[in-house]
């Protein structure tokens, strides 16, 4: 065999070899080196770090076709951030954990409004819903009294990622829950922290999130 042909066919076995390699880098909660890169091969990048430590619990955040989205960040292939964004209604949001006889607070918030370099509008509230029936959470089916209906993840363009935070708190029994006429009037630079503490909800029982960006950037 002439060297020509020899150096041709070591070349198609390592592209072989990469393409291999890649693909079984497209499995959930596997690293990948070029999260944002367009490709037929959907890439799914787990958080890291002090954004990994904030997912807590085992709560689930479950999107059409992408599965579940907790602590990872959203990829751009098939267009998954435009549809987050554009298209897809509400998530099921699943709490195996969840006991039937209580009720809890789903609350879901972006707190790096409008950049997490200048978050002056954090915590813009995407939805909140209170007497979730612990029985439902445990199919994902959130039922309960809607005080905001949720509003889909729209990152401004060129602001970067924004997290996507989900907290699920337990409900105080006989506790009735609202918003203030001023919350209710405006979503952006929402006190949530006064909220947690005005309706004895405590450290949540569960929390996640996940990470996305303009869809075009």
């Amino acid at each position: 065999m002439g060297a020509n042909a020899q150096g041709g066919r070591m070349k198609l076995l390592g592209a072989v070899l990469l393409a291999a390699s890649l693909l079984g880098t497209a499995a959930r909660g596997e690293q990948s080196p070029w999260p944002d890169e367009p490709s037929r091969t959907c890439f799914f990048q787990m958080l890291s770090g002090v954004d990994g430590e904030f997912c807590r619990g085992d709560l689930e955040v479950i999107y059409p076709e992408l599965g579940d989205v907790s602590c990872t960040y959203i990829p751009k292939c098939h267009q998954y951030r435009r549809r987050i964004s554009r298209e897809w209604g509400s998530p099921r949001v699943r709490y195996p954990q969840a006991e039937k006889s209580k009720k809890y607070v789903l609350v879901l918030v972006d707190p790096d409004a409008p950049s997490r370099a200048n978050p002056r509008n954090r915590f813009w509230r995407h939805w909140l819903v209170t007497d979730i029936p612990g029985a439902d959470l445990r199919t994902g089916d959130v039922k309960g009294l809607v005080l905001t209906d949720y509003v889909r993840p729209t990152p401004p363009p060129r602001s970067g990622y924004h997290r996507y935070q989900l907290c699920l708190y337990e409900q105080p029994a006989h506790e009735t829950i609202a918003l203030s006429p001023e919350e209710r009037v405006s979503l952006g630079a929402w006190a949530m922290e006064s909220f947690v503490e005005q309706f004895r909800l405590g450290s949540p029982v569960a929390s996640t999130q996940f990470l996305t960006k303009y869809y075009e950037d």
